[in-house]
């Protein structure tokens, strides 16, 4: 199993503060992927500790957590006894992982904002 080390940057998200986006707002996410850039579920499954994620923004300390998934529902994950930090993921398992691709992720006060991908390089 590899595991690909995936940056994400908030883009642009009209009607919100960042409507022009923010490069130095994302996360790093580190996650098996499929050839064709999908998240690898059966890897997943096999080595779900060592799928991570960092939120990170410039007025505040970055987090660290863990891609996490119940039924169908991905989520990133950053306290594994609290589930009000828990971050949902749009439509993961369908989202391809590759450079200039968009990827959904409601943030924790509830709103939806949508990060493009920057960087997939295996780790």
């Amino acid at each position: 199993m590899s595991l690909s080390r995936i940056v994400m940057r908030l883009g642009r998200n009209p009607g919100t503060e960042f409507s022009g986006g923010d490069d130095h707002r994302g996360y790093t996410l580190v996650a098996p992927l499929t050839a064709d850039g999908l998240i690898d579920e059966a890897a997943y499954a096999k080595h779900r500790a060592a799928c991570t994620v960092r939120r990170f923004a410039p007025d505040e300390d970055a987090v660290e957590g863990r891609l996490n998934r119940r039924g169908q529902r991905w989520f990133f994950d950053y306290d594994d006894e609290d589930a009000s930090d828990d971050e949902p993921l749009h439509r993961l398992g369908e989202h391809r992982f590759s450079l200039g691709e968009y990827v959904t992720v409601t943030d924790e006060d509830g709103r939806p904002l949508t990060y493009k991908v920057m960087e997939v390089v295996e780790v």
